[in-house]
C-alpha cells in the first residue's frame, strides 16, 4: 500500500491535480495562490485527501479503544482518537476558511475524483468488519496491522505536504504527523511482536 501512496504522492505533484488528459503536467506552485485563500496547489491537495484518511482513523482508533485488551494498547488508540479529531476539527477549519471545496470536484462520470492518479487506498469496509467481528489477541493483530498501514499512508501525505505545502501552519502541522506517526508506527511494531500468535 505504501508503495501506491508514495507513486501517488508523485504523480500529483507533477500534475497538480488539475491536468486533463493530453495536456501536459501542471507543475504544483511554490507560491500561494490567493484564490484559495493563501493555499497553493499542495496544501490543498493536501487537505482534500488527509482530512477523509483522518476521519477513518479516528474510527479505527476508537474501534482500539474500545475492543482492544491490553491496557498500553487501549492508552494508544485513545491518544490516537483524540490526537486525529483535534487534527480534523484544526484542518477542516482552515480549508473551509481558504474557499477551497472540502474535496476535488468529480469529473463528469462521476467517479473519484483522484482516480485517474491511483486515488489514496483507505482501509477497506470489508477490513473494518473484520476488525469489528474479531475478539481478544485475533482483533489486536487486525488493528496493530490496518492502524500501521493507516498511519504510514499518512507519513507519505505529510512528507508531500512539508516538501511542497506553501502555508506555513499546514507545513508545521504535516511535520508534525511525520514525526508522531512514526514514533506510534515503532509502538504499534513493538505491540504487534508482543502479541500471541
Amino acid at each position: 500500500m505504501s508503495r501506491r501512496v508514495v507513486a501517488l504522492v508523485a504523480v500529483l505533484l507533477l500534475a497538480g491535480c488539475t491536468g486533463t488528459a493530453g495536456s501536459p503536467p501542471a507543475p504544483v506552485p511554490s507560491t500561494p495562490d490567493t484564490r484559495v485563500g493563501g493555499l497553493n496547489n499542495t496544501d490543498v491537495m493536501f487537505l482534500q485527501m488527509i482530512l477523509p484518511h483522518h476521519r477513518q482513523g479516528v474510527e479505527l482508533a476508537g474501534l482500539g479503544h474500545a475492543k482492544a485488551g491490553r491496557a498500553e494498547l487501549v492508552e494508544l488508540a485513545a491518544a490516537i482518537e483524540v490526537t486525529q479529531e483535534d487534527e480534523v476539527e484544526l484542518m477542516a477549519g482552515i480549508l473551509a476558511g481558504s474557499g477551497a471545496p472540502e474535496s476535488a470536484p468529480a469529473p463528469a462520470g462521476g467517479e473519484d475524483p483522484h482516480a485517474a492518479h491511483g486515488g489514496l487506498p483507505g482501509t477497506s469496509e470489508q477490513q473494518v468488519t473484520a476488525l469489528r467481528e474479531s475478539t481478544g489477541a485475533e482483533f489486536e493483530r487486525r488493528f496493530l496491522n490496518t492502524m500501521m498501514a493507516h498511519q504510514g499512508d499518512a507519513i507519505q501525505l505529510a512528507k508531500m505536504e512539508a516538501a511542497s505545502g506553501a502555508y506555513q501552519r499546514l507545513v508545521d502541522l504535516a511535520r508534525r504527523i511525520e514525526q508522531s506517526r512514526t514514533a506510534q508506527i515503532e509502538q504499534m511494531q513493538k505491540l504487534l511482536d508482543a502479541t500471541p500468535r
